[in-house]
C-alpha cells in the first residue's frame, strides 16, 4: 500500500528557535514511517541558512526539496499563522503563537485556513480564543464581519532532545567557552540567556534591562557577591552587536549607586553541545529568566535538564511543564504593551502581557542564593519531570495520536469479491432446456 503523501514547509535550516522546533518535528514524522515525506525549506527572518549541511543531517536531508508537482495529501507549515495557506488535501499549521494575550487579526485568518492547528502550549490556544476582532469597511466605517478563532486546535508541546541537554561533569578536554567560564573569579554564577529585543528599560520581551538591574539592586555593596552570566544578543552575533550588547548593559549599570557585582556576557554562536556545558558548568548554579511571555519557553526547558534551579515568570508557555513546587515562579501583573515594543501586525499594543514585580525578583536572587541546596534538591525533581514526561520520543508518540486521530487516510485499493456460484449435479439433476419450435417456411 502506497504511503500518504506530507509536504512540510518550514525554516528547517535555519538557525533559529523555529529552525529547531522544525527539525524536531520532521523527524518525529519520518521517524514514524508512516509517510512519504517531503520538505520544503523557507527562511526565518533574517537568521542564517545552513544547519543541515553544518551538522551534516543524513535524516532530513534527502527529504529536502525545491517544489512539489502535485497536491499532497497532507500539508504542514511551521511558522507564524498569518503565513498559513491551503496547499493539501487536509492542512496542519504549527506554531508558537503569541506570546501575548491577543494575535493579529491575519493571524487569526490564516489559522482559520486550516484543517487543524498544533500549537507549541495551552497560553498559545488561550490567546487565539481570546483574538475577537469586528472588521469594517474603511470608506463607511460599517460592520462587515466578525473575525474569531474557530478551527480545531491541538496542543503538542516542543520535546526536549534528552541525547543533547543532560546533566554531566566538565569534559577532561576543555572548550573554549569551558576555558572562558573557568576565569570568572565568582565560584557562585547565575544565568540569563535570550534576544534582548526592542523596547525601553522593562518593556522589552525577555525583561532582560529588569534581570540585570534587578540583579545590581541585590548584591550591591555585598560582601562575595555572585556574579550574572549573559548569553544574549541584540540581533545578530557580530562584533558590532556585542558592543551594543556592552553598551546596554553599561547603560544599566548606571542607574544603580554602589560597589556592583560583576556581569559577564557571553556572545557569539554555540552549538547545543556548547549549551548544554555552559548549563552543566560547576559556576553556573541557576537560571534567571523572567520574560513577559513565552508560546512554549524552550530554554526553562532544556535548562531544567541540568537539574538546576530556575527562577521564571509565572506567566505564559512555561507553566505547561515547569512545576510551582520545583521553581522559584516570581508574581507581577499583566500590564499593556508599551509602543516601544510593539511589532507591526505582531505585538499588539491592545494587548497585555507580564510585568514581573521587581522585587519578587530581587527576593528569589537572594533565596536561590542562601538556600541553594534546597533548591538544587527540588531542582533534580523538576529535571526528572521533564526528562520524563516532555522529552522528544513523548512528542513524537502525542504528534502520531494527533495524525492518526484527525488526518482522514486515503481510500485503499479493496479486493473485489464476487459471489459463490452453486456447483451443478449430473446431467439427470439439470433442468431440461426447453426450446420453441420453429415454423417451416
Amino acid at each position: 500500500m502506497n504511503k500518504q503523501s506530507i509536504v512540510i514547509s518550514c525554516p528547517i535550516d535555519t538557525y533559529s528557535g523555529y529552525g529547531a522546533r522544525s527539525r524536531d518535528l520532521v523527524r518525529a514524522i519520518i521517524e514514524l514511517d508512516k509517510y512519504d515525506v517531503k520538505v520544503l525549506p523557507q527562511k526565518w527572518g533574517g537568521t542564517r541558512w545552513g544547519y543541515l549541511r553544518d551538522h551534516k543531517d543524513d535524516l532530513i536531508i534527502p527529504t529536502v526539496v525545491g517544489k512539489i508537482e502535485s497536491k499532497p495529501d497532507i500539508w504542514i507549515q511551521i511558522s507564524v499563522p498569518n503565513e498559513f495557506q491551503k496547499v493539501g488535501n487536509y492542512n496542519i499549521g504549527i506554531t508558537a503563537g503569541m506570546e501575548t494575550t491577543l494575535c493579529h487579526h491575519s493571524w487569526i485568518t490564516g489559522a482559520n485556513n486550516m484543517d487543524l492547528i498544533l500549537a507549541s502550549s495551552n497560553h498559545t490556544v488561550t490567546a487565539f480564543r481570546n483574538s475577537k476582532f469586528q472588521m469594517t469597511d474603511k470608506r463607511t466605517n460599517q460592520v462587515t464581519h466578525n473575525v474569531e478563532f474557530n478551527t480545531k486546535v491541538e496542543v503538542l508541546f516542543e520535546g526536549a532532545d534528552i541525547t543533547k541537554y543532560f546533566p554531566t561533569k566538565s569534559s577532561v578536554s576543555l572548550t573554549e567557552l569551558e576555558q572562558e567560564l573557568d576565569t570568572i573569579p565568582e565560584s557562585f554564577c547565575f544565568l540569563t540567556t535570550g534576544h534582548w529585543m526592542q523596547g525601553k528599560f522593562g518593556e522589552d520581551r525577555k525583561n532582560i534591562g529588569v534581570t540585570i538591574k534587578a540583579f545590581l539592586d541585590t548584591f550591591k555593596n555585598k560582601k562575595n557577591p555572585p556574579a550574572l552570566v549573559m548569553k544574549c544578543h541584540t540581533s545578530s552575533t557580530s562584533i558590532m552587536d556585542r558592543e551594543r550588547m556592552l553598551e546596554k548593559i553599561e547603560n544599566i549599570r548606571r542607574l544603580v549607586k554602589g560597589k556592583l557585582p560583576n556581569i559577564y556576557l557571553l556572545h557569539g554562536e554555540v552549538t547545543d553541545e556548547e549549551m548544554n556545558l555552559l548549563y552543566n558548568h560547576s559556576k553556573i548554579k541557576a537560571l534567571v529568566s523572567i520574560p513577559k511571555g513565552e508560546g512554549f519557553g524552550r530554554p526553562f526547558l532544556e535548562f531544567s535538564l541540568a537539574n538546576k534551579p530556575i527562577i521564571a515568570s509565572k506567566w505564559s508557555g512555561q507553566l505547561d511543564f515547569l512545576d510551582q513546587e520545583f521553581v522559584m515562579y516570581i508574581g507581577g501583573k499583566l500590564t499593556k504593551v508599551d509602543q516601544s515594543a510593539a511589532i507591526k501586525d505582531m505585538i499588539l499594543t491592545e494587548a497585555e502581557w507580564f510585568s514581573a514585580d521587581p522585587l519578587e525578583v530581587s527576593k528569589a536572587y537572594k533565596e536561590i542564593f542562601k538556600n541553594y541546596s534546597k533548591w538544587l534538591t527540588k531542582a533534580k525533581r523538576q529535571g526528572h519531570k521533564s526528562r520524563t514526561e516532555f522529552n522528544f520520543d513523548k512528542m513524537k508518540s502525542k504528534l502520531e495520536t494527533i495524525l492518526d486521530e484527525n488526518v482522514v487516510k486515503a481510500p485503499t485499493q479493496v479486493g473485489l469479491q464476487l459471489p459463490k456460484l452453486k456447483k451443478l449435479g449430473t446431467n439427470t439433476e439439470q433442468p431440461k432446456l426447453k426450446l420453441p419450435k420453429l415454423k417451416k417456411l
